[in-house]
């Protein structure tokens, strides 16, 4: 059974950045893909941001020029940096992967920021 776990949310001011991790149980060379989603109250999950095993990045719109996805294949681990936080960024924020086999999500991570 494939594990993630999330870390790194909290409360941050506009303006602020944090940066998450996501740890991977297995290779994440494995995976076709790995990327951060985020859920507001209210909102349908939402894809923020991708990177695929070969390192192509792909970001929703709203968070362009603001947060970057990376990849750190030694220690099994997806970061998103995020900077230039906005009140809107305010979500749980959830690691995936996925292979040809299924979908693994981790159990997400709260991000707050005030204005």
């Amino acid at each position: 059974q494939v594990q993630l776990v999330e870390s790194g949310g909290g409360l941050v001011q506009a303006g602020g950045s944090l940066r998450l991790s996501c740890v991977v149980s297995r290779n994440i060379f494995s995976f076709t893909a790995m990327g951060w989603y985020r859920q507001a109250p209210g909102n349908k999950r939402e894809l923020v941001a991708i990177i695929s095993s070969g390192s192509s990045t792909n970001y929703v719109d709203s968070v362009k020029g603001r947060f970057i996805i990376s990849r750190d294949n030694a220690k099994n681990t997806v970061h998103l940096q995020m900077n230039s936080l906005k009140p809107e960024d305010t979500a749980v924020y959830y690691c995936k992967a996925n292979d040809p086999w299924g979908d693994y999500w981790g159990q997400g991570t709260q991000v707050t920021v005030s204005s």
